[in-house]
């Protein structure tokens, strides 16, 4: 009987650096990373393009139900997130359309859209999957499961940075608010809210490069070994 493939969660709260953690992570490994946020930001897009409020939950519940969203596999393994057989990257990355995200991806309906398709993608493939509800609620099955964290005050800065070198203006307090009103967010929703337990391995992230973390991590799915081979 052939192995799962490997699927790795990495759970966290926002500035934390779980994206960036989980595409070397799936480098390292050689399996794809799959960007979650990347499904929300893509519904959020559609959202605003159709001129509905982000927070009307039945009308971008009906939306995304009726919204075509597909993955197509890049070169390098990674995906490309299609609405209605378009890709999307390009028009995603805004901080509006961000923002749209945080909205839209605390709806039930939303979820269950989403973590549908990223069930079908991850268990064909495997995949590193990063978000807030990856390892409770999308695969708590497998035994690669991570809570990457740090302290306030270094997720704070690092956003700040980020924003920055992103050519996006903001000061610091913009981003204090920010993140603080995302993590209030997160882990008050109704479905799927941001939280972790025993089965996770917890990672602060706070006096660690990204390369420490990712060694970290991927030293310690290989003491794990392979996933079990999967049930008929």
């Amino acid at each position: 009987m052939p192995a799962e493939p490997i699927v790795v969660a990495i759970d966290g709260p926002s500035g934390v650096g779980k994206s960036t953690v989980a595409r070397r992570l799936a480098r390292r490994l050689a399996i794809p990373f799959l960007d979650t946020g990347a499904m929300y930001r893509a519904i959020a897009l559609k959202v605003l393009d159709s001129g509905l409020d982000p927070a009307d939950r039945p009308a971008v519940e009906r939306l995304a139900e009726a919204t075509a969203v597909g993955l197509e596999r890049r070169a390098d393994g990674s995906f490309d997130v299609l609405v209605d057989g378009v890709a999307v990257e390009s028009r995603i990355r805004s901080p509006e359309v961000g923002a749209a995200a945080s909205v839209v991806s605390a709806h039930p309906g939303v979820r269950r859209r989403l973590v549908a398709l990223q069930h079908d993608a991850a268990r064909h493939f495997g995949g590193v999957l990063e978000g807030r509800d990856i390892g409770t609620r999308v695969f708590p099955e497998t035994p690669y499961k991570f809570f990457l964290d740090a302290r306030s005050e270094v997720r704070f800065q690092r956003r700040h940075d980020e924003l920055q070198a992103a050519g996006r203006e903001v000061s610091f307090e913009e981003v204090v608010q920010e993140i603080t009103e995302r993590d209030r967010r997160d882990t008050t929703r109704e479905d799927s809210p941001l939280t972790r337990d025993e089965s996770y391995t917890f990672v602060d992230a706070s006096d660690l490069t990204v390369d420490e973390v990712v060694e970290h991590m991927a030293g310690l799915i290989e003491v794990t070994g392979p996933p079990p081979e999967r049930a008929r």
